[in-house]
């Protein structure tokens, strides 16, 4: 029987061999499948899926062809060969507006398209982390249906910073000093009652520089004067929540810090930044490794500051202040120095948050 098996299993690969041959012949080969074409459509939320007040309320104040990011981004690779002419709308829902964008994406091309709708009160009243939904959807020009999804976001508190690494986000505390305040004015009010004159002009053009310097540290001095006597003093409550936690942190708005009489050093700092900013004065926050200062440009067109530690305030000396500002910062070198010019951000549209 060992022959048999042996006989029988060459003529299989024979026969196996023959039909192989022939189908080579005939050209007979298994058709390939077509590639995918349809358009793919990628969705991304915030940051890591979380979304800050300060960053949406800047977005939306920028036209759609100026923003250097948005709060959902919708990006459209198109693997076809015709181009793509789409709509895409928007929304948090329950949380904002719905935003309408259209799509031109030549054939084999990528796009991305940047939103930032418009954001109801509610989300800038929001004090803790809340769960939310972005929806998505694209149609074809006539209002078909082409795609349709749903993201879900954390929406972070109206108090929460997001610094980045490094401070990359500094810029953006100018969204917490708020110069028109109610709040503010009426600490500036009570705080005219420390200058002889009972004014605070801010800056005056008929002074030389130095007369303008010694009238910015009086009315610097009348203000330090006024939050002491308002009881303001220092807590640190800069705990938040969330997925970003490690590079955020919690900010008292200047009404906050001036109703309940606290503030740590960054809260303080925007409060200073403030009151100097109402009176049309170019006011700076400082950062520091585990520390904040407020500061004052002393004259126009001049480069020297007064600074101040603004967390001595309410158990120190106004002198006491501004000299552990100034032994403070020199501790480190410039590249540890984050000097945050409110002028500055102002100009690329960064302004108070709601």
């Amino acid at each position: 029987m060992r022959p048999l098996k042996l006989c029988v299993f060459g003529i299989f690969l024979l026969i196996s061999s023959a039909f192989a041959n022939d189908s080579a012949d005939r050209g007979d080969v298994r058709a390939k499948p077509a590639p995918n074409r349809a358009p793919v459509y990628t969705v991304q939320a915030g940051e890591n899926g979380e979304i800050y007040p300060v960053f949406a309320n800047y977005a939306s104040l920028l036209r759609q062809s100026e923003r250097g990011f948005g709060v959902i981004t919708v990006t459209i690779s198109n693997h076809g060969d015709t181009a793509l002419r789409q709509r895409i709308a928007v929304q948090v829902v329950g949380w904002s507006d719905q935003e309408l964008q259209i799509a031109d994406v030549p054939a084999g091309a990528e796009r991305t398209y940047l939103f930032a709708p418009t954001f109801l009160p509610r989300f800038y009243n929001n004090h803790e982390i809340a769960a939310a939904t972005a929806s998505i959807s694209v149609t074809d020009m006539v209002g078909h249906p082409v795609y349709e999804t749903t993201v879900p976001v954390h929406l972070r508190s109206a108090d929460d910073m997001y610094w980045g690494s490094d401070f990359k986000y500094a810029p953006f505390i100018a969204s917490w000093v708020t110069p028109h305040d109610p709040q503010v004015e009426a600490v500036l009010a009570r705080a005219k009652n420390y200058v002889p004159d009972h004014r605070l002009p801010g800056y005056e053009n008929w002074k030389n520089q130095s007369q303008q310097e010694q009238e910015t540290v009086r009315e610097a001095q009348a203000i330090f004067s006024a939050l002491k006597q308002l009881g303001l003093s220092y807590v640190k409550s800069s705990l938040t929540f969330g997925d970003n936690k490690k590079v955020s942190e919690r900010i008292r708005m200047p009404r906050e810090s001036l109703n309940f009489s606290s503030a740590n050093c960054i809260d303080a700092a925007v409060t200073y930044a403030s009151l100097f900013e109402n009176l049309g004065m170019d006011a700076t926050v400082v950062i520091v490794p585990g520390h904040a200062y407020a500061g004052v440009r002393v004259a126009q067109g001049s480069q020297k500051f007064l600074f101040i530690d603004v967390a001595l305030t309410g158990r120190a000396t106004f002198e006491t202040a501004v000299a552990s500002a100034e032994k403070g910062m020199a501790k480190y070198d410039s590249s540890f120095v984050k000097q945050i010019l409110i002028q500055d951000a102002r100009e690329v549209g960064i302004y108070p948050l709601p």
